[in-house]
């Protein structure tokens, strides 16, 4: 177990840091699961958008970040995750991107994306609050919703939980890099 925080390589800077890293996820699971041959065919993905092409319907996802409290820290941990937007918020959404002075905006999404050390979150109700300046949208899981995801969300986790999570991913990408595990 880790004592403090995590010491990571940033992928972006190349530099040290000592904190920790956002949880984050490049795709949601859909677009995953799809066979290679579908998914240059039917699906569109970059940084902050996901659309996927089926015979019968369209699937629509963005990126969004997640804040879960810890106890006895200011910041919390921040994941990096995919929701599903219906078309018309989709449309709405996409239509706002990139103005840096667009107002706020609520939306309704469904998660799309396996948090680890939990039972199935795909399908966890979410809110989708878009950010003035370009921010990519906060989501928060409808309280209402039974779930320990949620729970842990609202309740807050400990600073061992959090700590646990994050030397998890640090383990995956590490083997991951080091050639284990693809």
């Amino acid at each position: 177990m880790m004592s403090g925080l995590a010491k990571y390589t940033c992928e972006a800077c190349g530099q040290e840091h000592e904190d920790w890293p956002a949880l984050t996820w490049d795709s949601p699971l859909q677009y995953n699961i799809l066979p290679d041959e579908v998914k240059k065919a039917r699906a569109d993905l970059d940084s902050d958008f996901c659309v996927i092409r089926h015979d019968a319907q369209v699937d629509r996802f963005i990126r969004v970040s997640l804040v879960q409290p810890v106890h006895g820290r200011c910041d919390g941990l921040h994941y990096g995750l995919w929701v599903s937007l219906s078309e018309e918020k989709f449309l709405a959404y996409a239509d706002k991107y990139g103005n840096r002075e667009a107002d706020a905006a609520r939306y309704f999404g469904w998660l799309c994306n396996e948090i680890p050390g939990y039972d199935s979150t795909l399908s966890i109700p979410m809110n989708v609050t878009t950010r003035i300046g370009n921010l990519r949208p906060v989501v928060e899981p409808h309280q209402d919703f039974d779930h320990p995801f949620v729970r842990d969300y609202y309740r807050g986790i400990s600073l061992a939980e959090a700590e646990r999570r994050v030397q998890e991913l640090l383990d995956v990408v590490s083997k991951r890099e080091s050639g284990y595990g693809q």
